[in-house]
C-alpha cells in the first residue's frame, strides 16, 4: 500500500498469545499443491482482481460498479487459467480479495453499508480492509455465496498448476471494521479494548482519549457531481483512532491513509518506541488466526502490505507457526528499507522482499521519455542484495507503480523489453509482472480518486482497454490485439520461459560487466573502455559450472554496434577453458548466433579485445555461451 500521493518510510524492529482461534476451529485443509520448489525462479502474475475479466468498455469518471463493470470471481475462467499457464505464470497475486469499505451498497445481503467520507474511490481501496474473514461482495455473481465463489476460484487455479497469492494487510484496517463473518468464538479487532488510554499492548488500536475524528477537509469521496447515501462530510468515531500511516492526530490530511485505523502489535509509538511482547500482545494472536484461516482455504502466499510498518519480531514469531501446518506458504514483505531487508529474511522469515528501493530504482531510469544512464547505480543496488539476492522480488510494474507505456514512465511499452529482460535475469529469485504489462497497457485516463497519474486504478471500477484486447470478450486468446502487440506479449512468454528453464538463469551466480567494459584509472594506467560501449547499454553475465549466459541490453533509441570484454575471472569462475572459438545463440531467438575466440575477450589493455556485437533499438539479448 504504497501511495503515490504520500509515502511514510517507518521501520519498527521491534519481537509469544494464547490463540482466540485453535486449530481444530479451522476448516478442513483445502490444499492439496504442498510442495517444494526445485528453485526460487518462479513467475508471480499480480491480477486486480476487479478489473483482469471485466469486458465492459465504460470509462466513466468515479463509474459506478453498474457503470463501469467489474470482474469477478467466476469470470476468471479455465480459459484465462490456462492461457496464464502457457504464458509462464506459477502464481498469481489476486490482488483485493479480502473484503474491504466499498461505496457500493450491498445492505441488501446484511451487509452494512461503509461511509463514503472515509472510502477512497467508488470501488473502495483493497488496502482498507473491513473485515478479515470474508471475501469482497464486489468479486462475486451470487453475494450471499461469495466465499464458495472464492473456493471454487482457488481449486480452479490449483487445476491448472498455478498457486494463489492473496494480500495480508497486517498494519492497518478499515475506519468502520467490523467482522460479520469471523467464526464463532473469535473476537472482533477492538472488542474489549480500553478505549480510556492511548496506549496499551493488548489494545487492537491506538486511541486518542477527549477527541473525536474529522474527515479530512475538501474531500469529496466520488466528486463534485455525485452525491452518496451517507456522504455528509462527517463519520463518528469517539475517541479518534490513530490514522494507518502513523498519524496521531483526530485531523489527519487527505494525503494521509485516513480512511483506515492503525493496528497496535504491543509498540508504543509515541514513547520512544517501547516494545511489550511478554505476554505476546492480542493483536498477534489474532492476526496468527487470521493466516491460519486463509491458508486453510488453500491459499498458497501472502504478500504482506506494509510489513516492515509492523515489528519484525511479530513476522519471526508467526511465519514458522503457519509454515508448520503449511510448508509450502512463501511469505512476500513489501518493504522499502535496504537496511532493513537482511533482518527480514533472517528474523522475520519472510521468503522474498520487493525489490523496489534497489533494482527498479536503478533500471527504471534507464527507460524513461528523457532517460540518464547509471550503470554503476545498477551494479551497486546488485552488490547490496548479492548475498541474499535469490530472495528478492524482481519487477517493473505493479499497482503502486508506473505503468512502463504511461507518459509519465516511458511511454513506450517496448521499454520493457531491455528493462525486463535485465530485472527478470538479473537474480536467480522470482520475477512478477502486473497484468496488462505484457501487451503495453498505458494506464491513460482519470479514473476517480488515483486521477490520471500513469497507474491502473486500484481505487474505482474501470475498463483497462488495452488489457480488454487481450482479454477479448471472454476468450482471453488476444483476438482483438494488434501485431505489435502479440509481439510483445510473445517477448515477455519467451523470456519469462527462457529465465524459468535455463541453470544459469533460474539458478547461477552474477557478474557484472560495466566495469569491464569502461574506461578505468589502475596506478598509472588507464585501461580503456570497449569500443562503442556506452552509457545506454547494461551488460553482465550469469553462469553456473559449465554454462554460462550473457546479458546484454540496449535502452538507446539507435542501432548499438559495441564489443564486450569477458574477464579471466569470469571464466575461471564458470569454470570454462579460454581457449578455442565459441559460439553465442541467443535465447530469445531475435539474433543471429556469433562465433569469438575466448582468449580474445580477456584484454583489458585493448580497446578492441571482446565479442563484436549489434544490437538494435530498445533490444536485449541473452547470449548462451556454447563451444562449436
Amino acid at each position: 500500500m504504497k501511495r503515490q500521493w504520500v509515502f511514510l518510510m517507518l521501520i519498527i524492529t521491534i519481537g509469544g498469545c494464547s490463540p482466540s482461534l485453535s486449530l481444530k476451529d479451522l476448516p478442513p485443509d483445502r490444499n492439496e499443491m504442498a510442495y517444494t520448489p526445485q528453485n526460487r525462479k518462479v513467475i508471480i502474475y499480480q491480477m486486480m482482481t476487479r478489473l483482469f475479466a471485466n469486458t465492459n468498455t465504460n470509462r466513466v469518471f468515479y463509474g459506478s460498479m453498474e457503470e463501469n463493470g467489474v470482474s469477478r470471481f467466476g469470470d476468471i475462467t479455465d480459459t484465462a487459467l490456462r492461457a496464464l499457464k502457457d504464458f509462464g505464470v506459477d502464481y498469481i497475486w489476486y490482488t483485493g480479495v479480502i473484503a474491504h469499505a466499498t461505496m457500493e451498497d450491498f445492505s441488501r445481503y446484511g451487509i452494512p453499508l461503509d461511509d463514503p467520507d472515509v472510502v477512497k474511490g467508488r470501488a473502495g481501496s483493497p488496502y482498507a480492509i473491513k473485515d478479515y474473514y470474508d471475501v469482497s461482495p464486489l468479486l462475486a455473481h451470487n453475494v450471499a455465496r461469495r466465499m464458495d465463489e472464492f473456493r471454487a476460484l482457488v481449486e480452479r487455479t490449483h487445476k491448472h498448476g498455478i498457486k494463489v497469492i492473496i494480500d495480508f494487510v497486517p498494519n492497518h484496517v478499515a475506519r468502520g471494521y467490523r467482522s460479520l463473518a469471523k467464526p464463532k468464538g473469535v473476537k472482533d479487532l477492538g472488542e474489549g479494548d480500553n478505549t480510556n488510554v492511548a496506549f496499551d499492548p493488548n489494545n487492537n488500536f491506538y486511541y486518542l482519549p477527549g477527541t473525536s475524528f474529522e474527515v479530512p477537509k475538501g474531500y469529496d469521496p466520488a466528486g463534485k457531481n455525485i452525491n452518496l447515501p451517507g456522504e455528509d462530510g462527517q463519520f463518528k468515531e469517539t475517541p479518534a483512532k490513530a490514522t494507518g500511516n502513523d498519524v496521531f492526530s483526530p485531523k489527519p490530511s487527505i494525503g494521509d491513509w485516513f480512511e483506515t485505523v492503525k493496528l497496535n502489535y504491543g509498540v508504543d509509538l509515541q514513547n520512544k518506541r517501547k516494545t511489550y511482547f511478554v505476554p505476546t500482545p492480542n493483536t498477534w494472536g489474532k492476526m496468527r488466526d487470521i493466516l491460519l484461516y486463509w491458508a486453510s482455504l488453500g491459499v498458497d502466499g501472502f504478500r504482506c502490505d506494509m510489513a516492515e510498518m509492523v515489528p519484525v519480531e511479530f513476522w519471526g514469531w508467526v511465519i514458522p507457526q503457519v509454515k508448520e501446518k503449511y510448508p509450502h506458504i512463501i511469505f512476500i514483505a513489501e518493504i522499502y528499507n535496504p537496511s532493513a531487508y537482511k533482518k527480514y529474511l533472517t528474523e522475520g522469515k519472510f521468503d522474498y522482499l520487493y525489490d523496489k528501493v534497489g533494482l527498479y530504482d536503478s533500471v527504471k531510469p534507464f527507460m524513461k521519455k528523457k532517460p540518464t544512464y547509471d550503470r554503476k547505480g545498477f551494479y551497486y543496488s546488485w552488490l547490496k542484495v548479492k548475498d541474499f539476492s535469490d530472495h528478492m522480488l524482481a519487477f517493473l510494474e505493479n499497482h503502486d507503480e508506473e505503468r512502463i507505456a504511461s507518459k509519465g514512465f516511458a511511454a513506450d511499452p517496448w521499454m520493457g523489453i531491455p528493462g525486463m529482460t535485465v530485472v527478470a535475469s538479473v537474480y536467480a529469485g522470482p520475477v512478477m509482472i502486473y497484468f496488462g504489462q505484457e501487451v503495453g497497457e498505458p494506464a491513460t485516463g482519470k479514473e476517480g480518486f488515483g486521477g490520471d497519474d500513469g497507474r491502473t486504478t486500484i481505487f474505482d471500477f474501470w475498463g483497462v482497454p488495452e488489457h480488454q484486447k487481450w482479454v477479448n470478450g471472454g476468450k482471453f486468446d488476444g483476438g482483438q490485439l494488434s501485431e505489435d502487440q502479440k509481439k510483445l506479449r510473445t517477448f515477455y512468454q519467451k523470456l519469462l520461459s527462457t529465465v524459468k528453464t535455463h541453470p544459469a538463469l533460474a539458478g547461477g551466480k552474477m557478474y557484472d560487466l560495466g566495469f569491464a567494459n569502461e574506461a578505468v584509472q589502475v596506478k598509472d594506467r588507464l585501461l580503456p573502455q570497449s569500443e562503442g560501449f556506452s552509457d545506454g547499454i547494461l551488460a553482465f553475465a550469469r553462469y553456473t559450472e559449465g554454462k554460462m549466459v550473457l546479458v546484454v541490453a540496449n535502452f538507446e533509441r539507435e542501432e548499438k554496434r559495441f564489443v564486450v570484454k569477458l574477464p579471466q575471472a569470469l571464466w575461471e569462475a564458470a569454470k570454462l577453458p579460454v581457449k578455442g572459438t565459441y559460439r553465442l545463440k541467443d535465447l530469445l531467438g531475435g539474433l543471429p548466433d556469433i562465433s569469438f575466440e575466448a582468449a580474445k575477450t580477456t584484454n583489458r589493455l585493448s580497446k578492441n579485445a571482446g565479442i563484436p556485437l549489434v544490437l538494435p533499438p530498445v533490444s536485449a539479448a541473452l547470449y548462451e555461451v556454447h563451444l562449436p
